[in-house]
């Protein structure tokens, strides 16, 4: 009987730490998990996903802070 007893106690111990990490890490499965649905999706084109207009990245380095470093490691 204590086997048991161990064994459902291990069993509900695994299933709400599966529950907690679902929980704490919701936004972050959720985008990898649309991610592998649209691989495994024959029908979808990445040339065809169009953006949203708020969607617009700006460059990570701008022009002129990009120029200037590339001066200084010129010097190097």
């Amino acid at each position: 009987m204590a086997a048991i007893t161990s064994a459902l106690i291990a069993i509900a111990g695994v299933v709400l730490g599966w529950i907690a990490i679902e929980i704490a890490c919701k936004p972050c499965l959720e985008k990898g998990r649309e991610a592998i649905d649209r691989s495994l999706n024959p029908d979808y084109d990445p040339d065809d996903h169009q953006p949203p207009a708020s969607g617009i990245r700006a460059p990570l380095l701008p022009s002129d802070l990009s120029s200037s470093s590339s001066n200084a490691s010129k010097g190097v």
